[in-house]
This record gives C-alpha cells, sequence and structure tokens, in this order.
C-alpha cells in the first residue's frame, strides 16, 4: 500500500519506548552502561503502568515501562514479547487534530486517539500502519501530563526494590 505522507504536521521526534515486566531489570543496562539520566517518571494507575524517561548526551531519551501489579494493560504485547522490547515510538506534534485528520487523510489506520485532557492529548498509528512498530503522537502542555507525575528518582516512582 502506498500512502502519501503528511508532511505539514510539524513533528518531531521525541523518545523511544522500551517495555518489559521490569522496568527496573533494564537499568544495567539504559542507565548504567549507556549513562542514562533520570528526568521523570510516574504511576498511571487509571491505565496501570509505570514509566520513567532516562535522557542521554545529546538529548535523547528513552522511556522505561513496566506494568503495574493487577493490570492487564500489556497483556497482549507481552503475549507477542514476553521478555518486552520497543512498545512505541513517541512524536509530539504542534496541532493533534490536524495530526490526526492528515493521518487518517493519508491511510493511516489510527488506534487510542484521546483529545480529552488539555494537558496531554495523544493518538496512535496501529502497528499495522507503522510497519510493526505503534508510532504515538502526542501534543503536550509545555508543564506535561500531571497524570504522568514527577516523581524525584528512579526509586520513587518504582517504589521499594522487591527482595527476594
Amino acid at each position: 500500500m502506498s500512502v502519501a505522507l503528511p508532511t505539514d504536521i510539524q513533528a518531531y521526534f521525541d523518545h523511544a519506548a522500551h517495555a518489559a515486566p521490569s522496568a527496573r531489570a533494564m537499568l544495567p543496562l539504559y542507565r548504567d552502561l549507556l549513562g542514562g539520566e533520570f528526568i521523570y517518571g510516574g504511576r498511571n494507575e487509571r491505565v496501570g503502568y509505570v514509566a520513567f524517561c532516562l535522557e542521554y548526551a545529546g538529548g535523547g531519551k528513552i522511556e522505561l515501562m513496566e506494568p503495574l501489579p493487577g493490570s492487564g494493560f500489556f497483556d497482549s504485547f507481552f503475549a507477542r514479547n514476553p521478555r518486552g522490547g520497543l512498545h512505541h515510538l513517541t512524536f509530539k506534534v504542534t496541532d493533534i487534530e490536524r495530526s490526526v485528520a492528515r493521518a487518517q487523510e493519508s491511510g493511516f489506520e489510527l488506534t487510542g486517539v484521546y483529545l480529552e485532557d488539555e494537558h496531554w492529548r495523544e493518538a496512535f498509528v496501529h502497528p499495522r500502519a507503522g510497519s510493526g512498530a505503534l508510532v504515538q503522537f502526542v501534543e503536550a502542555h509545555p508543564f506535561g501530563h500531571p497524570g504522568r507525575g514527577s516523581g524525584g528518582s528512579i526509586d520513587e516512582v518504582l517504589g521499594p526494590e522487591e527482595q527476594a
């Protein structure tokens, strides 16, 4: 299928998100070896996940995500990827309605269009239309989404480490 690419939505790449059963288990690679610095994070109790962002020299970012206990949010993702993997790619846009309209006009299938919050409005290009990748469009208030939280550290976001 050939589609015309929307060139006028003023999108810029923000971050990649990696989901796994344990975000803490990803820290030896993304924080310790690669040098990512915690910049923000929080728990999304409504949806059922915890996430935080690390930033690297040069400005690149990665979001590390894990499910909250009892959440089914990642069920289909982990059915396909039991150990985790790339969950989505996020592009910030200046006008979410225009971005959604242009994507639909261009033939891209969208899923999860959430336009009801003035702080964080998002839509996703379905992986079938994104060559296997879930692509997120986000129009965010300059101060972010209040529900995303801003814990002061990874430990505050994840809570105490479970002792075996």
